[in-house]
C-alpha cells in the first residue's frame, strides 16, 4: 500500500498484519483522485474521513495540502497504526477519532469540504450515512460526500445522490447535500 499522489507520493505504508480492515487499493485510489482534481479543489480543505483503517485515505488528502483532515475509526490497532504514521510523518493537520462512526456523526458539529467513509462491505446500515451526514449538517454547501462500497450496494436512490465511478469491484458513490425546492406562493 503506498500514497499515489502529493507530497508523500511512493511513500509506503506498512499496516499491522494482525488488521482486519480492507485498504482501498492503489488503483481505486488513482482513479477517485484523479476525478476529484480535476473536478473539486484539494488544497486547503476540510476533510472528515470515516472508517478510516489504515488512514492511507487521510494521507492522500493531506499529500495533496487538505488544510485538516479528521479521521474516526474504532479498532484499537488501525488508530494506533494511524497515530504512529502521523508521528512519523510529523503531520501536524491530521486529527484522529477512536470511535463509533454512527456515534460520531449522530454527537459531533462541524463542516467539511470532503467527507469520505469507507465502511466494511458487510456491514448493515450503510445506506444511512448520507442521511446522518445530511442531518447533522457536516457538509459545506459545495461540499462533497464520497462512500466507498462493493459493487452488489446501489445508493443511487438515495437523497444528494450524483453518480458511481467504478474501478474493478470498489464502487465509489458521490453525494451532494440534497437541495428541498422552495414550494411557490
Amino acid at each position: 500500500m503506498r500514497i499515489v499522489g502529493g507530497k508523500y507520493r511512493n511513500r509506503r505504508l506498512h499496516p499491522p498484519r494482525e488488521m482486519e480492515a480492507r485498504p482501498t487499493t492503489d488503483f481505486a485510489k488513482e482513479g477517485l483522485f484523479n476525478v476529484l482534481q480535476h473536478s473539486v479543489p484539494l488544497e486547503d480543505i476540510r476533510v472528515l474521513d470515516l472508517f478510516a483503517g489504515t488512514g492511507n485515505i487521510s494521507l492522500e488528502f493531506l499529500s495533496r495540502g487538505a488544510a485538516e483532515v479528521i479521521s474516526v475509526e474504532q479498532d484499537r490497532t488501525l488508530f494506533d497504526f494511524m497515530q504512529r504514521t502521523s508521528r512519523e510523518l510529523g503531520e501536524t493537520h491530521w486529527r484522529m477519532v477512536r470511535g463509533d462512526v454512527f456515534t460520531f456523526l449522530n454527537s459531533h458539529r462541524g463542516r467539511y469540504d470532503i467527507i469520505f467513509a469507507d465502511p466494511p462491505f458487510r456491514m448493515e446500515g450503510i445506506e444511512r450515512i448520507p442521511t446522518l451526514v445530511f442531518a447533522a449538517e457536516l457538509l459545506e454547501p459545495e461540499g462533497m460526500l464520497i462512500i466507498e462500497h462493493h459493487e452488489k450496494l446501489d445508493l443511487g436512490q438515495l437523497p444528494g445522490y450524483v453518480r458511481t465511478r467504478t474501478y474493478g469491484l470498489i464502487h465509489f458513490s458521490f453525494f451532494t447535500t440534497p437541495t428541498h425546492e422552495q414550494p411557490a406562493t
